[in-house]
């Protein structure tokens, strides 16, 4: 009479592979989390330092403006845009033509009836 009985070492090995891979992963979630909660304000801080520059608001930015730059420049550039992404793709018709394709007798496709036994 045989007997199955589970390993104990299997089981606990099972175990160990478990605990061990929740602990990686949920280790590395509370690691980004920390850094992106502290880590990124004390670093943009550091840059901010570094670059000695002061914030500005977007109400504070002043629009310079190209003066050379005129409507038939951008008119060329849009037009030249237009033409170059239009020739990428290919205009083919829409008319599938399918043809029946007759295959040729080979010996090799009715040689294998004669393998099988049948009685």
């Amino acid at each position: 009479m045989i007997y199955l009985t589970a390993n104990p070492d299997i089981i606990s090995e099972g175990y160990v592979i478990l605990i061990t891979g929740l602990l990686i992963v949920f280790s590395a979630l509370v690691t980004l989390a920390l850094f992106f909660n502290y880590g990124l304000p004390v670093m943009l801080y550091v840059y901010k330092v570094i670059t000695k520059r002061k914030d500005k608001k977007v109400s504070e930015i002043k629009v310079k403006r190209d003066s050379d730059f005129t409507g038939e420049i951008a008119a060329a550039i849009g037009a030249t845009v237009h033409m170059y992404m239009s020739e990428q793709h290919d205009h083919e018709s829409a008319i599938l033509t399918i043809k029946q394709v007759k295959k040729a007798y080979s010996p090799w496709s009715s040689k294998i009836y004669g393998i099988q036994n049948r009685l």
